[in-house]
């Protein structure tokens, strides 16, 4: 997960210097994002088939060899078309390895849930921290191809060697948690699709991993536009720029809120955390659309939105797991993780919409507005539907009328 985070993560740091270099048009190269992140996204029920059938390591293996060629393609590629085609690439080999790792976590630790996703997924949001600086010092002495060919074949390698300590566990080597309310018995993916809950997740989901795709892909961008970017912020320890530092800092933010939130929801319940951290992020955007300007204000507010913003992957994940079991939650948080792919659509449009109206605050204050109606979602809506599903869940299922919250009827059947 650490060795895959770069080509999310650091995707920023190439987009000016792609500009530079070709002349096109930000909102252009910003496809190549999307494009990512779709692809990653939107595969993922398929790869959680495969998940299920081939088991981690044959796919996390095979996820390292497609991203490591995606940023060699990409150290090669001089059209537009040429990126597409490496974020692609880029877009399966992600999608492998994250979908592989976290539905491996589900299934491993059922006590520790949110804990154990959070720390996986934290490798994923903290893994770039230590090669911001790195990257952003290669590309300006080395020219951006360069930068992505080394890293490429550095990261590729690496993740390759990690599948091969990969397994899930055997039949009989965990049980269900007695402490949490986690539902009695698997679901197939269609008995999910089924539920209330299932639809109420991929909606909240996409409500808050928006504002979060945002703030990833166009942060440079923000900072620029904000008279930021370049500016030396004086920590007394150290000088640096005000982007790279906040990259920095937001990596590790990100990292951080992952196992922290998973193992706050692992003692008061995931919705209770969910409200406290999508307001947090919500009232953070906010914050960083009217005090951006400020470098010392952009840094502490990008790495609220990125602290409150990372849980997410831990916090929905953790909750598929309680709410449809393990035994297919490759497919179904294959299916729930396309929320994020709905997400990435919204950061080219955040390009129009700020071109449009002359101003970030439109965008950031949009996508605040989300926030916030995810965490009011949280606590009115999700706790009672989750609660009503954990206890249909215990109730005997006939095969032609399984227990699904979307008719109660049959449910009880």
């Amino acid at each position: 997960m650490v060795a895959t985070a770069n080509i999310q993560y650091a995707w920023t740091l190439f987009v000016p210097e792609i500009q530079q270099t070709f002349g096109w048009d930000r909102a252009s190269i910003q496809i190549a994002f999307t494009i990512f992140v779709l692809v990653q996204t939107w595969l993922t029920p398929i790869e959680g088939y495969f998940i299920d059938k081939y088991g981690p390591r044959v796919m996390v293996a095979i996820g390292a060899v497609f991203m490591g060629l995606s940023w060699i393609v990409n150290s090669q590629a001089t059209s537009l078309m040429g990126f597409y085609f490496g974020a692609a690439v880029g877009g399966i080999g992600v999608g492998c390895i994250y979908a592989t790792c976290i539905n491996n976590a589900l299934k491993w630790f059922p006590d520790r849930r949110g804990l154990a996703v959070g720390l996986t997924a934290g490798g994923y949001g903290m893994g770039s921290a230590a090669t911001i600086l790195p990257i952003a010092a290669m590309i300006e002495s080395s020219g951006f191809q360069s930068t992505f060919l080394f890293f490429g074949v550095l990261q590729g390698s690496l993740a390759f060697l990690a599948a091969l300590f990969l397994r899930s566990p055997k039949a009989g080597e965990v049980k269900a948690s007695d402490k949490l309310a986690q539902s009695r018995r698997d679901y197939t993916l269609t008995e999910a699709l089924r539920t209330k809950l299932f639809w109420l997740m991929f909606f909240m989901f996409i409500c808050v991993v928006t504002g979060g795709m945002m703030a990833v892909a166009q942060l440079g961008v923000i900072a620029q536009d904000l008279g930021v970017k370049n500016y030396s912020v004086n920590l007394y320890f150290f000088t640096m720029a005000a982007l790279p530092l906040a990259l920095m800092l937001d990596r590790i933010m990100n990292g951080v809120s992952r196992p922290l939130f998973g193992w706050i929801s692992d003692n008061i319940g995931r919705e209770k955390t969910m409200v406290i951290a999508f307001t947090l992020e919500g009232l953070g955007i906010i914050a960083l659309g009217y005090f951006g300007h400020n470098p010392y204000a952009f840094l502490i507010l990008s790495g609220v939105v990125f602290l409150a913003w990372g849980e997410v992957y831990s916090l929905f994940s953790a909750l598929a797991g309680d709410a449809f079991g393990t035994k297919h939650i490759g497919k179904i948080y294959g299916v729930l993780y396309c929320a994020k792919g709905i997400g990435a659509l919204f950061v080219p449009v955040g390009n129009l919409l700020m071109e449009a109206t002359g101003t970030w605050a439109t965008v950031l204050y949009t996508v605040a507005s989300m926030d916030l109606l995810a965490a009011f979602l949280a606590i009115v809506v999700l706790r009672p539907v989750l609660a009503e599903h954990v206890r249909r869940s215990s109730l005997p299922a006939s095969p032609s009328a399984p227990a699904t919250d979307v008719n109660p009827a049959l449910a009880r059947a």
